[in-house]
């Protein structure tokens, strides 16, 4: 990595908590020069204006998160210990992946009306974790450890979403406790399209 891509992953990482816990139009650049120690000409070097940046730093958090996902994930074969392993990985909203909470929730909500880029990108995430959930009850459909005529379909955009919003809750709760009835309901759920063998 050359001294200026150092220089601008720099930003970004400074740059992420900001964002996602002051929001796009909440954080200024002054914020940003003082996290990074840079002027705002050095700054610009890297960033052309603030909606770059944001950009940026919304690609780097959901990067963070699809990590955290795979290593907890990846090294699991069974579809159905997949689907608790991904349930596993929200059990503690008060201790996110960045600091603030969910990017994807932070930056969707406000980029609804404002941001039509960022928006379209936290779309294109919510789509892309709705197919991956997808993914892993129909493998475990053909496998023959799920019931074929589960809607998989419907119960993964009801998972997601539930996930979502236990976050949402939770975080302004201030307490993880409604996630824990959140996952157990899920799992619950899951549990009840198993294949008795």
């Amino acid at each position: 990595m050359s001294k200026g891509e150092s220089t601008k992953q720099m930003i970004i990482e400074r740059a992420t908590p900001i964002f996602n816990k002051k929001g796009i139009f909440g954080t200024s650049m002054s914020d940003i020069m003082e996290a990074a120690k840079l002027s705002k000409g050095s700054l610009y070097v890297h960033f052309e204006d603030k909606d770059s940046l944001a950009f940026a730093v919304l690609e780097y958090s959901l990067g963070l998160q699809n990590k955290k996902l795979s290593t907890s994930m990846d090294h699991i074969d069974d579809p159905y210990q997949k689907l608790l392993a991904y349930l596993d990985v929200y059990r503690d909203p008060m201790n996110p992946t960045v600091p603030g909470g969910c990017p994807m929730m932070n930056f969707g909500m406000e980029a609804d009306d404002n941001f039509p880029l960022v928006k379209e990108r936290v779309n294109r995430a919510i789509e892309m974790r709705h197919k991956f959930l997808k993914e892993i009850i129909k493998d475990g459909i053909h496998k023959d450890i799920f019931k074929p005529d589960w809607n998989y379909q419907e119960f993964a955009t009801v998972m997601f979403a539930l996930v979502q919003g236990g976050i949402m809750v939770c975080r302004i709760a201030g307490s993880s406790a409604k996630m824990a009835a959140i996952i157990n309901q899920l799992k619950s759920l899951i549990q009840a399209q198993l294949i008795k063998k």
